[in-house]
């Protein structure tokens, strides 16, 4: 103990210098002020490299060193969160970082297969203070002893299963699996399926793939960003902390609600609304939408031009949308070439009525007179009036708020009672990948786009020349004691004689020194290095067609359990999912161990999902608590509530009430410190949630209500939620498959 307390002291000694060195460079590197461009651009790189550097520090103080195999023969490693190397000319490798090859025997190793090693030790560290070691001996034959000898192997895994929840995922670094070793360093491209029931870890393995690529294809990755979806805000602060643990803090986090840059989904759809917006011919709606934006005129359009009336029939504009279509661009890209079309068709129609001879019918006019025609034609707003009414600009969010507001014609008749609502509602999760699919569709003028940045270059070019005008009215000049002295024949140069405005401008441009996915956040055609999906069963149709523009690689890693589906427009069956978007070439593993849930808490969920689903088979439990789950009848539910949250708080650690959502503002006007009507606060130790909020998330105890009114993925989601005890309340009826499992009062 007192060796590993002193290798330890010593780690944290270089981890101090380092953050200390790292803190006053990123200072020095501020403090320089105004520098030329260049200098600008190579102190700003510094400061994103270092700051990056300094978090992840940071990120890794309480639990540097976890491990330390011995081999057979040679020195031997410690592991650690991040790798570390000594401050000497040959940079001398200190701590192994989790992620090398050499510390994968860390994890795989056994007796049988011992990988070289002959003994694996966990150390158990509170802050930087070492509490206990755990040594595994995988060389039988080896007489040596320690003294920290664990005869199971087991003793640092369950530890950490039976430790208190905090509200926050921790990260398993310490106890990775050997299966769950495997997919974390599966190889990066392609799409890799990982299934699993609840409490096999598939979150924390995705978790700690993102961290393994990241540091595999670091190159790669870090200019391109990882993604990680979750199904809703909740889960995105359960497991936020996860990746800087591990030393890395470039990763979007991000729902599919957040993934349309502008938008924030607020609103919340029925499960009918969301299934028939996620329904994949919601694709074929919208682009019926957009040609129905391409009119025709009914029956003309008249322009008055230098007093001749001038009338677009739908026979002219027919063949103008027509060849527009043609060119396959995007709506509001092709418009362009619409207004060509139409400005052609006008002016033909007004030359043969001003050009043409009276007696012959000769063409008066030539090639010049033509073009002039046109140019005159280009300045009138009639023109332009009836271009935005038969092929309008449009934007993704007013197509979609007409379209939901107006729906017949474009769904059948229940289908749109569903779906329509007011154009002023805010935007709901499942309007985001509609969003999403009329960006693609409409396209971008770049017209706009060009004189948008032309307009700002020529404000910058203006402010330039300002500064350089100003230098020029301040200029001062040294004289010499002549009276007769020039000012103009001083050789002293300043800034308006060596740079005019426009030169100076460019120099005063900033470049773009966000992180990779700061960037990708505000860009919606972004595509990420890598994307893992979690509860990935649930996205719809839809949802995955935005997934997959981000992914053109197709390099993803999804996550999720068929047997939890609960959205209505969610797929549930991986082929289905990703058939139409790589067909068969996709590889699928299946973790089959539930660390979380006791055995006895499982047999009650499985019950629950063999009712409807006689072959299913639940994850393996490794652990029994022999503690039985309960269930009681109530006629007073609120007061039921309290009284079973004050028996199962944990003295440490969290509890969940996990109740049909109608229930929540009775069941909290009962409980000290929680909210119905607020986003849950999962550090707290009693939180308030639905079946289908609760998903990902795991706690101490969990109290059950109506489990009658679930259905059974909802149910089969709130049973497994638990790490030690289960209470069961209910008003009406039980679930007659959960009764076998259950104690009474």
């Amino acid at each position: 103990m007192k060796d590993e307390q002193e290798f330890i002291d010593g780690l944290y000694a270089r981890v101090d210098a380092l953050r200390g060195a790292t803190e006053a460079s990123v200072t020095d590197a501020l403090a320089q002020g105004d520098k030329p461009m260049q200098a600008r651009l190579e102190r700003d790189i510094l400061v994103a490299e270092r700051s990056g550097l300094l978090a992840a520090l940071n990120a890794v103080d309480g639990s540097l060193c976890f491990g330390r195999i011995d081999p057979a023969s040679g020195a031997a490693h410690h592991i650690g969160r991040i790798g570390l190397r000594a401050d000497d000319a040959e940079r001398t490798p200190v701590l192994v970082d989790w992620r090398a090859d050499v510390a994968r025997p860390f994890y795989l190793a056994t007796g049988h297969t011992p990988m070289g090693l002959r003994r694996r030790r966990h150390i158990a560290t509170d802050g930087r203070r070492v509490t206990a070691l755990h040594d595994e001996i995988l060389d039988l034959g080896d007489a040596t002893r320690t003294g920290h000898e664990d005869p199971s192997g087991d003793a640092v895994l369950l530890a950490a299963l039976d430790s208190a929840r905090t509200g926050r995922m921790s990260d398993i670094v310490q106890t990775i699996q050997a299966e769950q070793d495997e997919i974390i360093r599966a190889p990066h491209r392609g799409v890799l399926v990982v299934e699993g029931g609840p409490g096999t870890g598939k979150t924390a393995v995705a978790l700690h793939r993102a961290a393994y690529l990241l540091y595999e294809h670091r190159e790669l990755l870090a200019k391109r960003a990882v993604l990680i979806v979750g199904p809703n805000p909740a889960f995105l602060g359960y497991i936020g902390e996860v990746l800087p643990s591990l030393g890395e803090t470039g990763v979007l986090l991000a729902t599919v609600g957040e993934l349309f840059p502008g938008v924030r989904a607020t609103a919340e759809d029925t499960p009918e609304a969301a299934a028939v917006k996620g329904r994949a011919d919601m694709a074929d709606v919208l682009a019926a939408a957009v040609r129905d934006r391409q009119a025709l005129p009914d029956p003309v359009l008249t322009v008055e031009h230098d007093r001749e009336v001038l009338m677009l029939d739908d026979g002219l504009v027919g063949v103008a949308r027509e060849r527009t279509r043609a060119t396959g661009l995007p709506h509001n890209a092709a418009r362009e070439h619409f207004e060509g079309h139409v400005l052609n068709a006008l002016t033909d129609l007004y030359a043969e009525r001003v050009g043409t001879d009276p007696y012959d019918g000769s063409s008066l006019l030539d090639a010049s007179d033509i073009t002039q025609i046109r140019d005159e034609l280009a300045e009138n707003p009639e023109v332009w009036s009836a271009v935005d009414r038969l092929w309008p600009l449009l934007s993704p969010q007013r197509l979609v708020a007409d379209l939901l507001a107006d729906p017949d014609g474009y769904v059948g008749t229940e289908d749109a009672a569903v779906i329509r609502r007011p154009v002023t509602r805010a935007w709901t999760a499942a309007d985001v990948p509609l969003l999403d699919e009329a960006a693609e569709l409409l396209g971008v003028d770049e017209r706009s786009a060009r004189a948008r940045a032309e307009r700002e270059r020529a404000t910058q070019v203006a402010y330039a020349q300002g500064v350089l005008d100003v230098s020029y009215a301040s200029r001062t000049y040294e004289f010499d004691d002549k009276e007769d002295s020039d000012p103009e024949s001083s050789e002293v140069l300043s800034a308006h004689d060596i740079i005019d405005a426009e030169r100076f401008a460019e120099r005063q441009e900033e470049a773009d020194h966000r992180s990779a996915a700061d960037r990708a956040a505000a860009d919606r055609t972004w595509a990420f290095g890598h994307i893992i999906v979690d509860e990935a069963q649930e996205l719809s149709p839809m949802a995955w067609r935005l997934l997959m523009r981000r992914s053109p690689t197709r390099s993803m890693t999804l996550v999720g359990d068929p047997a939890q589906t609960a959205e209505a427009a969610g797929t549930g069956s991986w082929d289905d999912i990703l058939r139409p978007f790589v067909e068969d070439r996709w590889e699928h593993t299946r973790l089959g161990v539930n660390y979380r849930t006791p055995a006895e808490i499982m047999d009650v969920a499985a019950a629950v999902v063999r009712a409807a689903q006689p072959s299913f088979e639940p994850p393996r439990s490794v652990r029994s608590t022999g503690v039985r789950p309960w269930a009681r009848a109530t006629g007073d539910l609120p007061a039921a509530v309290a009284e079973a949250v004050a028996e199962l708080t944990p003295a440490e650690g969290r509890l969940a009430v996990i109740a049909p959502r109608d229930l929540h503002r009775a069941l909290a006007a009962r409980l000290d410190g929680v909210r119905a009507d607020a986003e849950p606060d999962l550090t707290r130790s009693v939180v308030l949630l639905d079946p289908r909020g609760a998903k990902g998330l795991e706690f101490d105890s969990v109290l059950v209500v109506e489990p009658g009114r679930c259905s059974t993925s909802d149910l089969y989601v709130a049973l497994t939620r638990a790490t030690q005890r289960l209470g069961v309340l209910y008003t009406d009826r039980l679930p007659e498959a959960m009764a076998a499992g259950l104690t009474g009062p």
